[in-house]
């Protein structure tokens, strides 16, 4: 559940950064996500080795607990885009908003 939430959030990314012409870092987090969809898949490759078939059987309460880890590495790679894009500040918004704050 985790690798199919990480691709699904990497396939978004990357569809959204290939459409626009906006300097928001999205290649940037597009590039996170397939990092996580690769460690997924490294893990899902690992445990299907090591338990064979009954890794496409998994019980509810595991599928679930993938479920809510995928969804906070996805909701951890929005938080660090958003530090990245503050801290970047591609369209100078917070640099005049605290200058003109300052002025004050």
């Amino acid at each position: 559940m985790t690798l199919l939430i990480t691709v699904f959030a990497a396939v978004a990314a990357t569809i959204v950064w290939y459409n626009t012409t906006s300097n928001m870092k999205l290649g940037f987090l597009s590039l996170m996500y397939w990092g996580a969809s690769l460690m997924w898949l490294v893990d899902a490759v690992a445990e299907y080795i090591e338990v064979g078939a009954e890794y496409f059987t998994p019980a509810p309460a595991d599928m679930l607990n993938d479920a809510y880890l995928g969804l906070s590495v996805v909701a951890l790679g929005l938080v660090i885009w958003l530090v990245a894009l503050l801290i970047k500040d591609p369209k100078g918004k917070l640099r005049k908003a605290l200058k003109d704050n300052s002025h004050s």
